[in-house]
């Protein structure tokens, strides 16, 4: 499977971007799906993740109640909604998903076989 990830761009604190992340391929349904980010000089960390079913979700402490992640199984998409957007989130956001996916290890990257290039999101004034 192939992912393309869009929507990342720049914003006023305060403001809301939507990512998008497209996968190839007519079995997007069987893979659990996460955001993850990478600021500049830092490691890559979990955002936001959800299981194939759509029924399991996990977010960060960090974007807890301002970041939604949700699918759409018959556009091969999943976004993940951004609000209330902070300084701090500024990196590089990349999706990943894989058919092992579940709660308990939706958070590590090395869970994930397949990722995309990574869009960037920059919160500044």
């Amino acid at each position: 499977v192939q992912l393309q990830a869009s929507g990342g761009g720049s914003v006023l604190p305060g403001g809301s971007l939507r990512l998008s992340c497209v996968a190839s391929g007519r079995t997007f349904s069987r893979y659990g799906v996460g955001w993850f980010r990478q600021a500049p000089g830092k490691d890559r960390e979990f955002v936001a993740g959800l299981t194939r079913g759509g029924s399991g979700t996990g977010y960060a402490e960090s974007v807890k109640g301002r970041f939604t992640v949700s699918r759409d199984n018959a556009k091969n998409t999943v976004y993940l909604q951004m609000n209330s957007l902070k300084p701090e989130d500024t990196a590089v956001y990349y999706c990943a998903v894989d058919d092992n996916i579940i709660l308990s290890s939706m958070r590590r990257s090395s869970s994930y076989d397949h990722w995309g290039q990574g869009t960037l999101v920059t919160v500044s004034s």
